[in-house]
């Protein structure tokens, strides 16, 4: 890869998911972050979820594949994790390219694509007993007589 330096540090990928974005179709998940750096960095995950290591292998070279076809119009200095899915099997590069060309990359364009997110968006339940707030009985009219 021309521009690109290969992303193995598990900080770094912890980092990407936590507090990057993302952009996800149902064969690939891309979480993207800034670097800081004047080089761009890519890693690839695939679990075990996705089949036997011949199924994995295939999935992270069609992925390096269809990011190389499109390297060049990819920001400089930030880090993308491609996550595959189980979806991935039976798809060719090209379908991974599309989603490269069509989602991903008008996402990075925008300029709020970098924006940081806080690292645990879950909300906390409110502490009612298990009882939602807009359950409340209605009250009864005074008027029936």
């Amino acid at each position: 890869m021309l521009f690109t330096v290969a992303l193995k540090d598990n900080k770094a990928f912890n980092r990407c998911f936590k507090t990057g974005n993302y952009c996800s179709c149902s064969m690939v998940t891309a979480y993207f972050t800034q670097n800081g750096t004047a080089q761009s960095r890519v890693g690839i995950s695939v679990s075990k979820k996705v089949g036997n290591a011949v199924a994995r292998n295939r999935a992270k070279r069609i992925i390096r594949a269809a990011y190389r076809l499109h390297e060049s119009s990819f920001p400089i200095g930030c880090d993308i994790v491609f996550v595959a899915r189980e979806d991935i099997n039976g798809k060719k590069e090209q379908d991974i390219s599309a989603f490269i060309e069509k989602r991903l990359l008008p996402v990075l364009a925008e300029p709020e694509a970098f924006k940081r997110r806080s690292g645990n968006k879950r909300r906390k339940k409110a502490d009612n007993g298990g009882r939602s707030s807009n359950t409340a009985k209605p009250e009864k009219s005074a008027d029936k007589q």
